[in-house]
């Protein structure tokens, strides 16, 4: 316990003072096993996980949905499904905002990826909400907590990670995620909602689309729908696996994107090396994260942070709000990804121990990432704004989402009262 709790300490330590989150687990997780084995049985080790976990045949799905969600970004769908979701909710009260969530979700459902998500639907959207005198506090806490939607409508980055650490399977996770997503897009339009209610000026309703100019609106974004019924539709009907639907997805993109006349030369050659710096990225973090947990094996820690949790809580759904609670306050102050690597290790076996389901539990995993990219003061999300709208002040974006996160708040408790959201498709996967 005590080795645990050092390394851990160092890994923190490290972070803050800046040095690469892979960095700082690879010191920490070798120099772990050099102390309690010795030199040559912690190079073994640590040689065995990076080999394994290099070659490990899974991960090729990274590189393949990180192309996917680039080749899509340069597609221009986002417009489209922005124009579709408009046409039907924008002349409501919030509706731009509404719209907004909703197309986020379209859109992290072939991209994967929250910063993308909210960088595109922040010019995509914001413009329309600015133009139609929405508040900046609304329209930036809709596109923040929008795009938290692209690493929970599948397919996700984070449920890749989460099931190669964890070994759960990934097409299980993704089918897991789809209805999650449509409570949280629920969720997060009654947070608008709430907000025009109290302030209606906050979000004023735009002008109507007729029937004719919806349908309209909906045949631009069949590309979205072939991409998603093709890689989720093939995985749950059990066609490929997700790996194969990786690669069926970004063959897809990159027809579609051609298509489109959205690829010159040039702009292949930056999605390519854009893809390849985010694939070698999370390659390292990942690695650093088996080697680092390698060494958590190596001790007590899981058990003993086990028999002290039950200590205070014997009720086993207790010992999951507890963690979730543990979970709000590293996102307050720590990044997802960083949390993500850094307690599943620890946490995982207690889960499983106790009897839960894996799958529903990589679903809470990614939900309170979400409340955490939109938390202040660190929320990556609310950077990203900050950045691509230098006229929004930061402490409007700060107090824009604030009801967003008490939205996600009260969904996190909805999936933990009824597992049945996330469990039900993948139970009929098995049948």
């Amino acid at each position: 316990m005590t080795e645990a709790f050092l390394g851990f300490l160092a890994v923190f330590v490290m972070a803050f003072m800046r040095i690469p989150l892979a960095v700082a687990m690879i010191i920490a997780g070798f120099g772990g096993l050099l102390l309690m084995r010795g030199w040559v049985p912690a190079m073994a080790s640590t040689s065995q996980v990076i080999f394994e976990t290099g070659f490990h045949y899974v991960l090729s799905v990274i590189p393949l949905f990180v192309l996917m969600g680039n080749f899509v970004a340069k597609a221009g769908l986002a417009r489209e499904l922005f124009t579709a979701a408009n046409a039907f909710v924008g002349h409501k009260r919030g509706g731009l905002a509404m719209a907004s969530i909703i197309a986020s979700g379209g859109f992290g459902s072939i991209c994967g990826s929250s910063i993308a998500t909210a960088a595109t639907m922040s010019r995509v959207a914001y413009p329309q909400m600015k133009a139609h005198g929405y508040k900046d506090t609304l329209a930036t806490g809709a596109i923040a907590s929008g795009g938290t939607l692209g690493i929970l409508i599948p397919p996700s980055t984070i449920l890749v990670v989460y099931g190669i650490i964890t070994e759960t399977d990934i097409g299980k996770l993704f089918v897991a995620g789809i209805l999650p997503g449509v409570v949280a897009i629920i969720c997060l339009c009654m947070a608008v909602v709430f907000v025009t209610w109290r302030d209606p000026q906050a979000g004023p309703p735009a002008e109507r689309f007729s029937w004719t100019e919806r349908l309209k609106a909906i045949r631009g974004i069949w590309g979205v729908a072939v991409l998603f019924a093709l890689v989720i539709g093939g995985i749950y009907g059990g066609v490929f696996t997700a790996t194969e639907g990786a690669g069926v997805g970004a063959a897809g993109a990159f027809l579609f994107a051609l298509f489109r006349g959205a690829l010159t030369p040039r702009v292949l050659m930056n999605v390519l090396v854009e893809s390849t710096r985010t694939t070698a990225m999370l390659f390292a973090i990942l690695i650093a994260a088996m080697v680092f947990t390698n060494f958590i094996n190596f001790t007590s820690m899981p058990g003993d942070l086990r028999d002290f949790i039950l200590q205070f809580s014997p009720n086993p759904i207790m010992v999951v709000v507890m963690m979730m609670g543990i979970y709000l306050a590293l996102g307050m102050v720590m990044e997802e990804l960083a949390i993500v690597l850094l307690t599943i290790p620890v946490f995982f076996p207690i889960i499983t121990g106790l009897g839960f389901d894996p799958v529903w539990f990589g679903i809470l995993i990614v939900t309170i990432v979400e409340i955490g990219m939109i938390s202040p003061p660190v929320g990556l999300n609310l950077f990203v704004l900050n950045s691509l709208l230098p006229d929004v002040k930061l402490n409007a974006i700060y107090r824009g989402v604030l009801p967003f996160v008490m939205a996600d708040i009260v969904r996190l408790g909805i999936l933990i009262a009824v597992p049945a959201i996330a469990l039900w498709l993948p139970g009929l996967m098995g049948r």
